[in-house]
This record gives structure tokens, C-alpha cells and sequence, in this order.
């Protein structure tokens, strides 16, 4: 039998390059991965979660997980709650800022900023209704705290933070676990503690404490 497969989905201006070191602890933790990438900044959100749930569709495998990071998390939220129907598995989710984005919201009061920004972070993070997870699939979420990083010089980000992303942010009500780890928004990906957590959460449905 093929050992787990897990689908590893970018953030913002991203093209899934930057995952690399995290798919090579993932894959030495015994799970395959596949990257799947998008156009972060055009298109709508429903077609980026039609194209993720077309790709998974295609992987052969009989146990089926996704990581997300940033706005990738939010990617996979949405896929998810259009389908249910792929390989049982879980989620996790790197600093994605699933009840919005006040970095983002500061950026789009600057000229060009929602240009900057895109079609995808608008709609998903500026003014967005507070969200929830109610599907069948355990999710995790990954916060960072270190508090490095160029969403603060946007916006006011009172609380902890990742330099980006403040951790009340991230919260998911419905997720099955939640963790804060000490790594900025960009740093989380190459951040061994980072993949081991993720490796566990999608092993055994729980951070290690």
C-alpha cells in the first residue's frame, strides 16, 4: 500500500518553491506530497478551490492530507467545504489567517494597495465574515509568535503575531487543535518544529505537547 499523500498548497505570491525544505521533512516523516499551485493574485476563490479539489481528485492514494500556508490554508478551507467527497486525511494550516487580515485591510488603504494585494486576498480576507470549520476532516492550525515581518509596519497588530498574521487570526472554531510556535509568517515553512508538528498533527489528529 502507498504511504499517505500529502498536497502542500502555497500563500500569497508565492509559487510553491518555498514549500521545498517543508515537502522534503514531510516525505522523510514517511508521507509523499504533491504541490499544487495557483495564481494567488487573480482569479476568483471558487476557481482555485474547484483546481485543488480537481487536483487531489487525480492522486492516487488512499489516505489524503493537506497543508496549507497563509493563504493556501484558506485554499484548502474552501475546497474542503465545496467536497467531501475525497481519501479520508486531515489538515493543517500555517498561518492562515482564517478570520481576516488586518495587515491586508492596511495594505488595501494604500494607493494600488488592493492591486498589490489581488483578487483572492480581497475576498477573502478584508472585511470577511468571522469563519468556522464544520466539515468532517480534523484541521490543525499552526500559529507563529515571533513577531517578525512586514505587516506591522500596515497595520496596528496588538497581541501576539507572527509578523504578519496575529495568532487570534488564525483561530478556527472547529479545528481540532491549535498551536502558537515561535516563527515569523515567512520563517514557518523551512522551520523544522514546524514540520515535525504538522507530521504529528496529521499522524495522530493532535499536536505534541
Amino acid at each position: 500500500m502507498l504511504p499517505p499523500l500529502a498536497i502542500l498548497v502555497h500563500g500569497l505570491w508565492m509559487s510553491g518553491f518555498e514549500l521545498t525544505m517543508l515537502r522534503r521533512r514531510l516525505h522523510e516523516a514517511g508521507l509523499r506530497t504533491a504541490a499544487f499551485t495557483y495564481p494567488s493574485m487573480t482569479r476568483p476563490m471558487r476557481d482555485h478551490a474547484q483546481r485543488l479539489i480537481d487536483f487531489a481528485r487525480a492522486q492516487q492514494t488512499e489516505q489524503l492530507h493537506f497543508v496549507g500556508h497563509s493563504l493556501g490554508g484558506i485554499v484548502i478551507l474552501r475546497a474542503l467545504q465545496i467536497t467531501e467527497a475525497l481519501p479520508p486525511g486531515r489538515a493543517v494550516l500555517l498561518g492562515s489567517p482564517v478570520q481576516g487580515s488586518r495587515a491586508a485591510t492596511g495594505v488595501a488603504k494604500l494607493p494600488l494597495g488592493r492591486t498589490i494585494l489581488g483578487m483572492t486576498i480581497q475576498e477573502e480576507c478584508i472585511g470577511c465574515p468571522p469563519r468556522e470549520w464544520s466539515g468532517q476532516r480534523d484541521v490543525g492550525v499552526i500559529a507563529g509568535s515571533s513577531g517578525v515581518g512586514l505587516g506591522r509596519f500596515f497595520a496596528k497588530l496588538d497581541g501576539e503575531h507572527d509578523g504578519t498574521v496575529l495568532v487570534s487570526e488564525t483561530r478556527l472554531p472547529g479545528a481540532k487543535d491549535h498551536l502558537v510556535l515561535p516563527a515569523s509568517h515567512s520563517s514557518m515553512v523551512f522551520k523544522g518544529a514546524v514540520a515535525n508538528q504538522a507530521v504529528h498533527f496529521l499522524t495522530h489528529g493532535e499536536f505534541r505537547r
